[in-house]
């Protein structure tokens, strides 16, 4: 069993109570005695050391612990800022190999914590990939930018706000939180918040694959921390601190928002990363195979993941093939045991909302495809199952769509509505028209307008072989911090952002989200040579006066 204590000013701080992480599995094999467990060691009792439910242990943080962590990071961030740049990215280097050389544990603890096997080695990769050299040297060029203008040396450099405090979502903690290496690498100091619920992964992950590397480099004590508490208590106590600058939170959009309002009013930059409701728009002419593969990507997890496709657009010509090969697809999608190499369904906890969703929207007019159903840990109908059948919603015209919520909110679980344009006039189409008559141009429009108007914004996908319209959408799509085009929806890409964006998604200030821009400023320097001040207080682009003009009039 592994014990992390807190993480404050480079050392262990001392333990006053533990949270303990029990191996999700052992909740299949016996819920009661796995839920007894956890309950049993919460009240205090001493864990036996050779039982394999029990995966590790993180200590609850003290209000001073936390208050201290605060302290230290304000202490340490001056040295660390004025590292070189190449020195702090030399660090996010050191980490990525990091990571790669203990990829397998990384997925064995998120397994643990109940992610099921594929899902978990896509969290990893993600990380390997957001961490990779390409995706540094794309921050790099935009971290400093030199050039010689007249007798001045111009500088753009971003620097690091100074302090920020990192709360991670609850379904994704550990791979998400890694996203703060970033903000390190930017010159930022970091405190790390493992959630209470799912505390282990992200107290293995900072301390195994970050800490370590900070150690080995002799960074300045403080410029990471890692607590876990009361989110309120913390929250309120970063929105309090001046030892504060930059609050990074993910979670709802609800609550996302709110937290933004209350960190603008305390004078702390608010980096939100929120719910999503993707989009994929297939167009007629799409490669339907491998479009369906992207689409089947929204139950990876039984959809319990923001940047997953959760709504479809379908050209009306090839809808019914799309509908044909989603189900097929699906049906081979399945739950059971987070070890598991073949299973991508977790249990899903919101089963209430789902049905309330599903049933409300066939109530309106859409149609049930394929789904619908609990089901249990062997796939089979069960009333009291914990797992979701993947479930498939068809329904007809924008106008149906725009008034159903499992199309226009984020479903947290596994529904996909499938949106088809009507079809509403009988003329035939030619080689440029859809069946309602509308040219393929003002047919797409629609569908970019109906995209641009979520407001939620994350990803949105296009799948299509027309080089112009490609190009329409990757022009007049506004709506959402990434894009991607005949492209996998959810996997991650070298050189690009693996999150972010506007909306419900990431608040007004949300786009793309390269951390180490996010949490950093822009500072503009000149460095003159041979320049009189008093003269060059009003010297002017413009003309001499006494140009051919004729001078001042």
């Amino acid at each position: 069993m592994e014990s992390y204590p807190s993480y404050i000013a480079g050392q262990d701080a001392p333990v006053d109570k533990w949270l303990y992480a029990i191996d999700a599995s052992s909740i299949f094999d016996d819920a009661f005695g796995a839920i007894r467990l956890k309950r049993d060691l919460a009240k205090g009792a001493e864990p036996d050391p050779t039982d394999a439910r029990i995966v590790g242990r993180v200590a609850l943080s003290t209000t001073e612990q936390t208050l201290e962590a605060l302290r230290a990071a304000r202490a340490a961030q001056p040295e660390w800022g004025a590292w070189s740049l190449e020195r702090r990215l030399e660090f996010g280097a050191r980490v990525h190999q990091r990571i790669k050389d203990r990829s397998d544990e990384f997925v064995e603890v998120l397994i643990a914590e109940g992610h099921p096997r594929r899902l978990a080695q896509w969290e990893v990769a993600g990380v390997i990939q957001c961490s990779s050299p390409e995706t540094f040297a794309a921050n790099a060029r935009m971290m400093e930018h030199r050039e010689r203008i007249g007798d001045r040396e111009i500088r753009l450099v971003r620097k690091g706000d100074g302090v920020v405090c990192l709360s991670p979502p609850q379904n994704a903690a550990a791979s998400n939180s890694m996203l703060g290496v970033h903000a390190l690498a930017a010159g930022n100091s970091l405190v790390v918040k493992a959630p209470r619920s799912a505390p282990y992964g992200v107290a293995w992950a900072w301390r195994e694959l970050v800490a370590s590397v900070l150690e080995e480099m002799d960074a300045p004590k403080g410029v990471l921390s890692i607590v876990s508490g009361v989110p309120k208590v913390l929250l309120d106590q970063w929105l309090a601190s001046d030892d504060v600058d930059d609050i990074f939170f993910f979670g709802s959009s609800e609550r996302g928002i709110e937290i933004g309002k209350r960190c603008v009013e305390a004078g702390k930059k608010p980096v939100l990363e929120l719910a999503g409701n993707d989009g994929v728009l297939v167009w007629r002419d799409a490669d339907l195979d491998n479009a369906a593969l992207a689409i089947s990507e929204c139950f990876y997890g039984s959809s319990q993941i923001c940047m997953v496709p959760k709504y479809v657009i379908a050209h009306p010509e090839i809808a019914d093939e799309l509908v044909e090969r989603l189900v097929k697809l699906v049906a081979d999608i399945r739950p059971g045991r987070p070890g598991d190499p073949d299973v991508l369904l977790s249990p899903v906890l919101r089963t209430g909302d789902f049905s309330a969703v599903l049933d409300e929207a066939v109530a309106d007019g859409a149609v049930l495809v394929s789904g619908g159903h609990r089901i249990a840990e062997d796939g089979t109908r069960d009333s009291s199952g914990v797992f979701l059948e993947p479930t498939l919603l068809r329904v007809d015209g924008y106008e149906r769509a725009e008034k159903t919520r499992a199309v226009r909110e984020e479903t947290f679980y596994p529904l996909l509505a499938i949106v088809v344009p009507e079809q509403a006039g009988p003329e035939q189409a030619g080689p440029q028209q859809t069946g309602s008559g509308q040219t393929d141009e003002a047919a797409f429009d629609e569908a970019l307008r109906f995209m641009n108007a979520n407001p939620y914004g994350l990803r949105n996908s296009l799948w299509s072989e027309n080089a112009e319209l490609v190009e329409r959408f990757c022009a007049r799509l506004d709506n959402g911090g990434i894009l991607k085009v005949n492209d996998s929806h959810l996997g991650f890409v070298p050189g690009i952002p693996s999150h972010g964006g506007n909306g419900l998604s990431g608040g007004p200030f949300g786009e793309a989200n390269f951390p180490m821009l996010r949490t950093s400023h822009l500072q503009a320097v000149s460095i003159a040579t041979n320049v009189t001040p008093r003269a060059r207080v009003f010297e002017s682009a413009l003309p001499p006066a006494d140009s051919a003009a004729g001078g001042a009039r």
